[in-house]
């Protein structure tokens, strides 16, 4: 950390500051050509998949096929850096516990396995066959249901398959995962409207379109490698058209760091045509507005004789509840529109003029519209929109969710769910002869609150850092000490490791990138992109340590410690081979992976069947569905009307990825230095008398027993809609109550906290 600064950053997303970003990371790492050779088979059909997000993964790869924040993720996974028994012997947890995240992650990867001793506060070494013996004993005198399996969206499809039915064989369906914290919301939604629980389009899709819609997704940071197909669309005079509370960098202009020309002259592409800044929670609101004026002007349109702005045909062979919609549309008058988005009439109808022109149509959104208490709502509205005129199941067209994690998405193809209803449990239960738990299983919200209840007893975390990535951090923090048992399966150490239960074990595994050499040789594993395509993957360095094992390897040998033997589960040959492995996944989901060996390597990846691309919708009406939300309001337990009363919006920095801190700038938004700023507007400022660079505190304004409050926050002056306010996930998840969440799927509404300002007046008097 240096000494904080906030300076406005006027360049593009790309371009030298990201070239700048990337040569400083790989020297602090240690690993400046090692690092840089590396990367040069990341997201290459013969390497490796990007461990950082889960965008698509082109057929014809550019040379360097990879983004500012993956190859961050790269160098800071191959750190040339060790955290070894000596790191832990020189550092008790209760020291350990002040070090802001960065720090922590920061020392390097793990090497041995460890075991907490409470005697002397310090993590210890520990033999593997001693841990795994032990906590295998430990899960064996639990109640199963007792206990959760939590997996991050960094395991492969081969080990997320395993660990799906380890948990099912011990006797449960508490598989919670980083889905439930982000796109819960799309996995409900879309599997309600149109019959998958996914987005229907593919890379070649955006070759074809002529309009590209975003709703609450950051391109530069979270996904930058889509850059480059947006570019190309741009270059095509396809209009882009963005709904997001603040101006992103990357949803503004870019500069493609991999051509000559542009990095020499600095040649910049215009991204978005039209840019409207919805506040926090109002994007029902437009869609809405967009909606109602396409439904008036086709009438109009008929009344005139001219062609029709709605696709009355698809809407006809292939819809269910058109009217009902259009009568929802209908009934919304235009000065709650504008009072809810906190956008003009006039904006929405220039959204709807240009879409009722374009023929091939892809919406993309991220968790601006999930994170609310209405998530599932938001998601079923854009998919109105896109009904509206045809534009799902087809070349150019359709809804495009961008997924968090590498293999957030394919984890639950292959069986991670607590819900019973989507796994394949009768043909598990032929395949591996046992009776699998039909009883629904712990989500991450659930989760929690059996963890704060003490109905929850163990925790195993295949990755992730699950007590940074909750809400309500402290109540979860005190909660957590009293686990009984608490496995993290780790890569580096993180704040999970350190709020440990009364036995508490790191296990470190190879990451990824490493080479994993089994007994019949070097092993590749798999995982799913954003657009429902299948990847190879090949580690190309050297594993960090001889003590770590692979995710395989730990979750075969901690489930052969706690379960009886089953024949018909050959845990030491899946080990041994993983295409092993594959063969027992193509065989539980034949429609879904079939040839799965063989064609594990493919260029672009091989495409899961999706009936919806085939306008084939397998929902209750055996149609496609307008689903008509009930209002207009997204966060209606939140509802507020004080004036000094804001909505907290939780932000990433540029430096960072979900609960990993690369480091404390944040270059598109000019701050760099530190992470604790809080984003206003300046009429907001000047309504609460606070001025740029003044020290404040925030307090969550809901009314329930727990006061959540953090202090030491800079006010920053920033472009965000007046009423709302931002700052960094997850420092400020300490201020998002538990039980503040999307209806019905029950992810974490963090894009809409009321918080009230503590001013240094406030905070004296506090004091």
């Amino acid at each position: 950390m240096s000494e904080p600064k906030v300076v406005a950053y006027t360049d593009p997303a790309g371009g030298w500051g990201s070239a700048r970003s990337l040569a400083e990371i790989l020297v602090r790492e240690h690993i400046p050509l090692s690092g840089a050779a590396m990367m040069m088979k990341q997201n290459k059909p013969d390497g490796f998949m990007c461990v950082s997000c889960a965008w698509a993964k082109p057929a014809q790869p550019r040379p360097f096929e990879y983004c500012e924040n993956g190859a961050k993720a790269t160098v800071w996974e191959q750190t040339a850096k060790r955290v070894t028994p000596d790191f832990f012997a020189k550092h008790s947890v209760t020291e350990l516990l002040a070090w802001p995240d960065y720090d922590l992650e920061e020392k390097g990867r793990l090497t041995h396995p460890m075991r907490y001793d409470a005697p002397t506060d310090h993590y210890v070494p520990v033999a593997w066959e001693d841990a795994l013996a032990e906590i295998g004993r430990e899960l064996k005198a639990l109640e199963p249901k007792s206990a959760v399996f939590y997996t991050s969206g960094r395991a492969s499809l081969e080990t997320s398959y395993m660990y799906a039915l380890f948990a099912r064989l011990y006797g449960h369906n508490n598989l919670p995962d980083s889905s439930n914290m982000c796109h819960e919301p799309t996995s409900i939604g879309l599997l309600e409207s149109i019959g998958v629980p996914v987005g229907t389009t593919v890379l070649d899709d955006f070759e074809d379109s002529d309009l590209i819609m975003f709703f609450g997704q950051n391109v530069g940071s979270n996904s930058p490698r889509m850059l480059h197909p947006l570019q190309k669309a741009r270059k095509r005079d396809v209009p882009i058209i963005t709904f997001n509370p603040l101006r992103e960098r990357g949803l503004e202009r870019f500069t493609n760091p991999q051509s000559p020309t542009e990095m020499l002259t600095g040649r910049s592409t215009e991204i978005s045509t039209q840019y409207h800044q919805v506040k926090a929670g109002g994007d029902l609101a437009a869609i809405t507005g967009i909606c109602k004026t396409l439904i008036a002007a086709d009438r109009e349109a008929v009344r005139e004789g001219r062609p029709r702005l709605l696709d009355i045909d698809f809407i006809a062979e292939h819809t269910h509840g058109f009217d009902a919609f259009v009568a929802f549309c209908d009934g919304q008058d235009w000065a709650t529109i504008e009072a809810r988005s906190s956008l003009r009439r006039e904006a929405l109808e220039a959204t709807a003029e240009v879409y009722g022109r374009s023929s091939n149509v892809i919406a993309i959104y991220g968790m601006g519209l999930t994170q609310h208490r209405t998530g599932v709502e938001n998601v079923q509205m854009l998919v109105n929109l896109l009904l509206l005129r045809g534009n799902i199941g087809k070349p150019g067209a359709g809804i495009c969710p961008v997924r968090g994690h590498s293999n957030v998405q394919g984890q639950r193809t292959v069986g991670i769910t607590e819900k019973p209803e989507l796994a394949p449990l009768d043909k598990l239960a032929a395949q591996y002869g046992f009776e699998p738990p039909r009883e629904k299983g712990l989500n991450t919200v659930e989760a929690c609150e059996g963890i704060i209840s003490g109905d929850v007893k163990a925790f195993v975390a295949l990755g992730g850092n699950f007590v940074r990535a909750v809400p309500d951090t402290t109540r979860m923090e005190d909660a957590w000490r009293r686990l009984r048992l608490s496995v993290q399966i780790s890569t580096k150490l993180n704040r999970s490791h350190l709020v440990h239960g009364a036995i508490s074990y790191i296990l470190p595994c190879l990451g990824r990138i490493e080479i994993d050499e089994q007994e019949s040789g070097p092993q590749a594993v798999s995982m799913e992109d954003s657009t429902s395509a299948f990847h190879g993957s090949r580690g190309v360095a050297t594993r960090v340590s001889e003590h770590v094992r692979s995710e395989p390897w730990i979750v075969a040998n901690l489930a052969k410690a706690t379960l009886p033997p089953n024949p018909k589960v050959d845990w030491d040959g899946w080990v041994a081979d993983y295409a092993k492995v594959r063969d027992a996944i193509e065989e539980t989901y034949p429609d879904t992976f079939k040839d799965f060996n063989p064609r594990l390597f493919e260029p672009g990846g091989v495409h899961k069947p999706l009936a919806a691309r085939d306008r084939v919708w397998k929902t209750a009406s055996g149609r496609a569905t307008f689903v008509a939300p009930d209002g207009l309001d997204e966060d209606t337990d939140m509802r507020h009307h004080c004036r000094d009363v804001l909505d907290l919006i939780t932000l990433r920095s540029n430096d960072q990825f979900n609960t990993t801190i690369y480091g404390y700038d944040d270059r598109f938004r000019g701050v760099s230095g530190t992470r604790m700023v809080l984003f206003m507007n300046e009429n907001d400022m000047a309504r609460l008398d606070l001025k740029d660079g003044e020290e404040v505190g925030l307090v969550t304004n809901v009314p329930d027993e727990f006061a959540r409050e953090i202090r030491g926050l800079t006010i920053v002056k920033y472009d965000i809609p007046e009423g709302n306010c931002g700052g960094y996930y997850p420092e400020l998840n300490v201020l998002i109550p538990l039980w503040h969440y999307a209806k019905r799927a029950k992810t974490p509404a963090a894009k809409a906290i009321p918080v009230r300002i503590l001013s240094k007046a406030k905070l004296a008097m506090a004091a």
